[in-house]
């Protein structure tokens, strides 16, 4: 007895190892993110520009990544299903971040269009097999804790520092040699095998118990909470347009094209500095709180895109859109975790991340449309009033958690 005990206590401190505040599992699985955003962001700086040195147009460019993008949603509720219907995750992370780091520097030795969309579709099939599992991963290992919104919120500032990253060093190499963006494709593969290596040796499964595995599964078997949630996404989703429209804004009120990616850059940073401390206060005040506030801000910053006319508008700008999009992205996958029973969150996180992505390719052709036909106002206009009506909505799904005594209320 005394024995089981003695095991019993360095099982539990084991499972309490901590790094940087979260658990180690989490931590392994944000620098696992860290170093594969750093290696897509490497390629995709660049990507558009080097589809122009191979004669591709604006349109090819955008059916490319429509295509990609659109595929990735679609995989995300599948492999999110299938991962909770065996009970594991980890094998699926494996497989996601192999493809992407040994693809991503096939790039280099492309010669046409139709190359590189055959590479990016493939990428983007391990980002959709990969990306609901890791989300149940962390999901269920938050559990014990109770601080899914720190560990979301974490993980959010990891992949975002990659985001941050990346774009860095790809300017380093091409400033070392100009126009050389083979180049930038080899060294991407780096920080790539990394991440993989990272996932393989330190990443440990969040075992479940066979009665926390799925069963048969219908869509009936969901809380309608959930669906709630998912129609008002929706909304969100489609007036949020694709960023390239903020940097198209940005162009259009004077910002030098060399200064274009500091923009990005500045809006990561912000949502790096405050993904942590939201999810943080999401686990203390409520998700559904934290997530009203975001939508309002996002309602304003769209508006005040809509009106700006000076660079120095388009910088404060950009660094609220930073503090939007950490009031929001992980803790939307947190509040997701919070209303999905343990043995569905793998799927549950699948149909909320194929929601998200399929609605973004709608959004931004809506978005573009109406920059095209009207001037570069409306499509501003237009997402700050569906995030003002979608803000509206959560908060009347608050008052219903409220009313119904939910525990994610």
């Amino acid at each position: 007895m005394i024995g089981k005990k003695v095991f019993e206590m360095a099982n539990n401190q084991k499972k309490k190892k901590r790094i940087l505040g979260v658990e180690s599992n989490v931590f392994f699985v944000g620098l696992t993110s860290f170093l594969t955003d750093t290696t897509t962001k490497m390629v995709y700086s660049i990507l558009p520009l080097f589809l122009t040195t191979l004669g591709a147009s604006k349109t090819e460019i955008s059916l490319i990544e429509g295509i990609a993008e659109s595929t990735a949603s679609v995989l995300k509720s599948l492999s999110g299903w299938w991962s909770d219907k065996i009970g594991r995750n980890k094998p699926f992370m494996i497989i996601g971040y192999g493809i992407t780091a040994l693809l991503s520097p096939l790039f280099a030795f492309v010669t046409t269009p139709l190359q590189v969309l055959s590479i990016r579709f493939v990428e983007r099939v391990g980002k959709g097999i990969r990306t609901a599992p890791r989300d149940s991963l962390v999901a269920g290992s938050s559990e014990e804790n109770n601080n899914a919104g720190l560990n979301f919120g974490f993980h959010k500032a990891m992949d975002n520092s990659g985001a941050i990253v990346g774009p860095l060093i790809a300017f380093a190499v091409l400033a070392a040699f100009p126009g050389d963006y083979r180049r930038v494709f080899l060294f991407a593969a780096i920080p790539g095998l990394l991440g993989l290596l990272s996932i393989i040796f330190f990443v440990k499964e969040a075992k479940r118990a066979k009665s926390e595995r799925l069963g048969k599964i219908s869509f009936r078997d969901f809380p309608k909470d959930f669906y709630l949630f998912l129609a008002i996404v929706f909304l969100f989703t489609l007036g949020n347009s694709t960023d390239a429209l903020l940097l198209l804004k940005a162009s259009d009120v004077g910002v030098s094209d060399a200064f274009i990616p500091i923009m990005y850059l500045v809006f990561n940073v912000v949502s790096v500095a405050f993904a942590v401390p939201l999810g943080k206060l999401s686990d203390k005040i409520g998700r559904k709180r934290i997530i009203i506030g975001g939508y309002l801000m996002f309602s304003l910053i769209y508006l005040g895109f809509g009106k700006a006319s000076t660079p120095f508008a388009i910088v404060g700008l950009f660094a609220f859109y930073g503090l939007y999009s950490a009031a929001t992205d992980g803790i939307q996958k947190a509040l997701v975790s919070d209303i999905i029973g343990k043995e569905k969150k793998g799927t549950g996180l699948g149909l909320y991340n194929m929601i998200l992505g399929m609605t973004l390719l709608p959004a931004s052709l809506i978005g573009g449309w109406l920059y095209d036909t009207f001037n570069n106002q409306v499509p501003f206009y237009f997402g700050s009033a569906t995030a003002l009506l979608s803000a509206f909505l959560m908060f009347l799904f608050y008052q219903r958690g409220k009313r119904n005594g939910t525990t994610h209320s």
